[in-house]
């Protein structure tokens, strides 16, 4: 993330017990303009609002949606403890950052920043590795088509490469998919011919 949020009109919900370190949490993220929800209990995953804030002392599994897997919001843990069960359980719950109890105004909207700026990241990353391993489960498709052309235009390896990715980058596809297209013996069959001349 490259720019600090705007946390006007957000939902956020924080799940603890009411006390004072509530008070002084929903006081500064209304400051923020942010619609905050108070329970001690597990949020529905249809209920889920745009920001959490949970109370890594005394959490369990289930009082987030996901339990220990990815996290599908921003998670701002509330800790006053140092044992390294309840941190390790908020890393867990995918916390991107820690508000120190007793809560101080000036620690809440770093630590909202950084767990949105960590979440997005986060995502960013799972994208990217979705991605790399379409493309990976792809590759014996660029592989059976470059064994291919170097059989029906007698070149060598690198060169019925260069054939595909040319024809990729003129047509603005993924490799992976003018190869498909060859073997297929679809219209890009020609396109891929014309390309190796």
């Amino acid at each position: 993330m490259t720019r600090t949020p705007n946390f006007t009109e957000w939902r956020a919900t924080i799940l603890t017990e009411e006390d004072g370190n509530t008070e002084r949490l929903r006081r500064q993220l209304s400051l923020l303009g942010i619609e905050v929800h108070c329970q001690w209990s597990p949020i529905i995953e249809s209920a889920m609002p745009k920001l959490i804030l949970v109370d890594a002392d005394r959490g369990w599994d289930e009082l987030l949606p996901w339990g220990t897997g990815t996290p599908t919001r921003p998670v701002v843990a509330l800790l006053g403890s140092e044992a390294p069960g309840r941190i390790a359980w908020a890393i867990r719950q995918g916390a991107g950052a820690i508000i120190p109890k007793p809560v101080t105004a000036s620690a809440i909207y770093p630590a909202l920043v950084l767990a949105v700026s960590i979440h997005e990241a986060r995502l960013s990353a799972e994208r990217q590795i979705a991605h790399l391993e379409e493309r990976l489960k792809l590759r014996p498709v660029v592989y059976a088509a470059i064994a291919r052309l170097t059989s029906e235009r007698q070149i060598d390896e690198d060169a019925a490469y260069s054939v595909l990715r040319d024809c990729a980058m003129r047509r603005r596809l993924p490799i992976e998919q003018i190869a498909a297209f060859f073997l297929a013996g679809s219209e890009p069959l020609r396109e891929v011919g014309k390309c190796g001349r």
